[in-house]
């Protein structure tokens, strides 16, 4: 900005014309709360400046404005039961988590400009523990009250387990070292666990699927393994863990890994699952890593039975024991 004066004319006439040259910057700079000393009009603004600025004519001064502040940036932890939602990302005419929470923020913060971005988009009816996702907003609230708040708006079936302030550059995806999925598998009928398992009623060899599990593990192409198109994105995944174990009733199955294609991992247990069952062996699975085949798709597990366990960052260790999310 510059407080160079027109001196022509009657003594105070310059001062007049600068006056009338600044006021609608002024006007905007005072409502926005920028020169909140500015009299009332008529405003001397050639005289303000020399002032309060210096008397050096003309003279450039960088203001510096409210809203060039970064927007404060939060890594929320969320669980979910997906079984109402139609995934985690938004869309159009279908509910689903992103949209429920970027609905309870728009109402708790009164504010549509803001980014929330998950970790994982994991599938219509998949479950989650520890979905990671980054809010961006301006807010006064501090981590927990905003939590609670959030909390508040949200149906009962999605709940923000903690927030935390997070660097400005932090991604909850972009950042994200690894991931893990758990997946259940019931061997008896159950009436409460229904939404959270996969119920298989032949005897399943666990040994067998967890001879075969090993042969996922590494920098692998899952191109048979996954709804997504080679052509537009790599199929490799290094997977770094499968495990199967047993708790009771249930067949439990992590899968860790870097990222996770396209219904990759419900077709992983499904296969799994037929190797207990006795339908395929584990030279089958590692077959459907080599040559593209239809049969996976053919043998994927529900979406009941998955979670998205955890999400890893530099820094953060695995999720710890394989356990049931419920006891059988």
């Amino acid at each position: 900005l510059s407080t160079h004066e027109d001196t022509a004319g009657p003594a105070g006439q310059g001062a007049l014309r600068t006056a009338r040259r600044f006021s609608p910057l002024c006007y905007c700079l005072r409502v926005l709360g920028v020169l909140r000393d500015l009299p009332e009009r008529p405003w001397p603004v050639s005289a303000w400046f020399r002032e309060n600025l210096g008397k050096q004519r003309p003279t450039f001064y960088l203001l510096r404005f409210p809203f060039h502040t970064p927007m404060p940036r939060f890594r929320l932890l969320i669980e979910y039961n997906g079984g109402r939602y139609s995934g985690w990302q938004i869309q159009k005419n279908a509910r689903t988590v992103q949209g429920e929470i970027d609905r309870a923020v728009r109402t708790v913060s009164k504010r549509r400009e803001f980014e929330l971005y998950g970790s994982s988009r994991t599938d219509a009816g998949v479950h989650a523990l520890g979905q990671v996702a980054h809010l961006e907003l301006y807010t006064d609230l501090p981590p927990e009250s905003l939590r609670r708040k959030i909390n508040d708006e949200l149906p009962a079936d999605i709940h923000i387990r903690r927030i935390d302030t997070a660097p400005h550059r932090f991604h909850a995806r972009h950042d994200a070292l690894a991931r893990s999925y758990l997946y259940q598998i019931s061997r008896r009928r159950t009436a409460f666990a229904k939404p959270f398992v996969w119920w298989i009623r032949e005897a399943l060899d666990v040994d067998a699927m967890r001879e075969a599990a090993a042969g996922f593990v590494g920098m692998k192409d899952f191109e048979g393994y996954t709804a997504d198109d080679s052509e537009e994105k790599s199929t490799l995944v290094l997977v770094s863990g499968v495990d199967v174990a047993e708790a009771g009733a249930l067949v439990l199955v992590r899968i860790q890994g870097s990222h996770f294609l396209w219904k990759m991992v419900r077709r992983m247990v499904g296969v799994l699952a037929a190797i207990g069952r006795g339908d395929l062996t584990a030279a089958d699975a590692a077959a459907f890593l080599r040559e593209a085949s239809r049969r996976p798709a053919a043998l994927a597990a529900p979406a009941a039975g998955l979670f998205l366990e955890a999400v890893m960052y530099t820094g953060e260790t695995g999720p710890g024991p394989l356990r049931p999310v419920f006891r059988d």
